[in-house]
């Protein structure tokens, strides 16, 4: 391990059929007033709306609704709830959804007693240290998967009127004070979604496997989610009610992004400042977008960092290496994670995004740099996105 870390996680989890049991116990541990965030109304169709305002009523809780959270959250509807939790002087915020909905919930939590009109400007593209006024405590009822965003500081908004969409991990003290994990939760997810949710978490994997160049415990635990990963999903496509797969996948992507193998890690993250500006422009879906941008990235920078590639390529994949050179090693690599998102029925083109080649430039030019192996600048990153395009 080659750089120092620390490591801390206050989040506590709830996990399996019969984890929602233990809402009310929770509920009992705040006051009366409840910000319920969630999103297009899909949670009303499946129930689980119900399941979670009958344990509300039961614990006498007076409930406010923020609905409609998209699934690229906006600052408006940030503002909107920070708002609510004002005048109704909330107590919890409870994020019932996928990871959009509890990025959102963390980001009205920052906002709600926050003093000026700054506050994305500050603590989403300056990211700012947080400062000394009220948070409001969060917790999530989990429905998607594939954000982490139950388990981390991580809150990721997009300013519609500016194009801009940023992400910012926030410290422990933002994190979910709990998260209930059911799988069966994630039942009834439309298959775009939940393989858009599967390459968010593989990619969340890439970004902090593809940095440095020790012998890292953290790459090991990596590439073992990683093939679990893979295992799951195919099993979740051909049976989505198989709770195996599903409960797979769902720890899956909450230790992907819990910070625990980030350790020692420099990172990437360029593959998902990218994406952020490309959603920022088609409002695509986060996972769909990660995985066009994905493979024409990895081959613009392989080279940089051949050994990884490599080891990607024999360990994940299972390349054959015998008479191969390391580039072709590497790059089979590639092939095999491409042709496995075709498979899996994963997006692979900007165009299927609803990008046009008129908005690339502007693309380019607005991502934040930086870069794992390599670090990209606003041009290299236009002759990647050409290379997305179609």
């Amino acid at each position: 391990m080659k750089y120092d870390f620390s490591f801390q996680n206050a989040t506590k989890i709830y996990f399996g059929k019969d984890s929602l049991n233990n809402l009310e116990a929770e509920l009992n541990n705040y006051g009366k007033n409840i910000l319920l965030a969630y999103g297009g109304g899909s949670i009303k169709k499946n129930g689980i709306y119900d399941k979670v305002i009958a344990i509300l009523n039961k614990c006498n809780k007076n409930v406010i609704e923020c609905s409609g959270i998209l699934p690229n959250p906006a600052l408006s509807k940030m503002l909107e709830g920070a708002k609510l939790v004002r005048e109704n002087n909330v107590d919890l915020i409870l994020a019932v959804g996928g990871g959009s909905v509890v990025d959102c919930a963390k980001g009205i939590s920052v906002a709600s007693h926050y003093e000026g009109d700054d506050v994305f400007q500050r603590y989403w593209v300056d990211c700012a240290p947080l400062g000394d006024h009220k948070l409001v405590p969060v917790a999530s009822v989990l429905t998607m998967v594939g954000t982490g965003s139950e388990m981390n500081g991580g809150s990721v908004i997009s300013d519609t009127v500016n194009k801009i969409k940023n992400g910012r991990v926030f410290p422990p003290i933002v994190y979910p004070k709990f998260s209930i994990l059911n799988p069966e939760f994630t039942y009834t997810v439309p298959k775009y979604q939940m393989v858009s949710g599967v390459f968010d978490i593989m990619s969340h994997l890439m970004e902090q496997y593809f940095s440095g160049d020790d012998d890292n415990t953290s790459d090991y635990l990596i590439e073992g989610i990683y093939k679990n990963v893979i295992r799951a999903v195919k099993i979740a496509i051909e049976d989505p009610t198989n709770y195996e797969a599903r409960s797979n996948i769902m720890w899956d992507a909450t230790v992907a992004l819990n910070q625990l193998v980030a350790c020692s890690k420099t990172q990437d993250w360029e593959v998902h400042m990218i994406e952020h500006q490309l959603s920022a422009y088609t409002d695509c879906a986060h996972g769909m977008g990660l995985c066009a941008i994905s493979m024409p990235y990895y081959r613009y920078i392989y080279k940089f960092g051949l050994h990884k590639f490599v080891r990607f390529a024999k360990e994940i994949w299972k390349v054959d290496a015998t008479g191969k050179t390391d580039e072709q090693v590497a790059l089979e690599g590639i092939d095999c994670m491409e042709k496995f998102a075709k498979e899996c029925g994963m997006v692979t083109t900007l165009k299927e995004l609803g990008a046009t080649k008129e908005m690339l430039p502007d693309i380019a030019n607005s991502c934040i740099l930086g870069g794992g192996y390599k670090e990209v600048t606003h041009e290299e990153i236009l002759e990647i996105l050409k290379n997305c395009y179609e």
